[in-house]
């Protein structure tokens, strides 16, 4: 394989987030030939319909997941049907086996969660998918939405290394629009630790989706619920134009 050809390949692996942008660098200054990503241990605590999908899209990835609920026994025929790289536990399992933790319950439930499980999420990439509804979660919903839930949800969950995610997409199209033909869905992402964006970018290709970084956590009520964008199909380059010039390009 010529130079040419390498350099080629590996940036083809980048921009599918397999490899990092410093790997090809070490490899065409003529380092020995890169290793792609290691599978990651992704702890998923609400395998409900947003997370038991994505935890099959991750699994299908290569990925090993542990999916939580407060009933882990009926997630056991999910397990199951997942294969042997998916696991079933409480919790704060979940929390202590994922180096990346995906949080997906009903957000009246985040300040509990938070409280309950500082210690195994602090230093954690976490990824929030939570929505708050007035009508489910009552008024700490109203004050979320007020300031924004990428704000709110870092006041609820500290120590964590947040990144909102997937909170911008139904169930049904999660399904449905993963891997699918042509140019990908993007989804929205904001998060204030560039490394955990990175981690957050990787999984969102790895489900199937383009990943479009819109800046910190402040900004991540431009996609919040009753936005323009919220569960709008859109390609990313729709999604940066629907948003303006400002997000930040992945």
């Amino acid at each position: 394989m010529s130079a040419l050809v390498l350099l080629r390949a590996l940036l083809g692996a980048v921009a599918a987030g397999v490899l990092a942008p410093a790997t090809v660098a070490h490899a065409a200054a003529g380092g020995p030939a890169p290793q792609p990503a290691a599978p990651l241990k992704i702890g998923i605590i609400g395998a409900g319909h947003i997370g038991g999908t994505l935890a099959a899209l991750w699994v299908k990835a290569g990925h090993e997941v542990l999916l939580s609920s407060r009933h882990p026994a009926q997630l056991q025929g999910l397990a199951r049907s997942l294969g042997p790289r998916a696991h079933v536990g409480t919790p704060r399992e979940a929390a202590l086996f994922g180096g990346v933790v995906l949080v997906s319950v009903p957000y009246g439930a985040l300040p509990q969660l938070g409280e309950d499980l500082r210690a195994e999420l602090a230093g954690k990439v976490v990824l929030d998918t939570c929505n708050p509804y007035p009508e489910r979660d009552g008024p700490m919903a109203v004050e979320a939405r007020a300031s924004g839930t990428g704000v709110a949800s870092a006041q609820f969950l500290p120590g964590a290394r947040l990144v909102r995610a997937f909170n911008a997409i139904n169930a049904g199209a999660l399904k449905s629009e993963a891997h699918r033909a042509g140019e990908p869905i993007a989804i929205p992402l904001a998060g204030d630790d560039p490394q955990a964006l990175e981690v957050a970018q990787r999984l969102v290709r790895d489900a199937g989706f383009a990943p479009v970084v819109v800046g910190p956590l402040a900004r991540a009520r431009e996609f919040d619920v009753g936005t323009a964008v919220y569960t709008r199909l859109l390609t990313a380059p729709q999604l940066r134009q629907a948003l303006g010039k400002g997000s930040a390009p992945e």
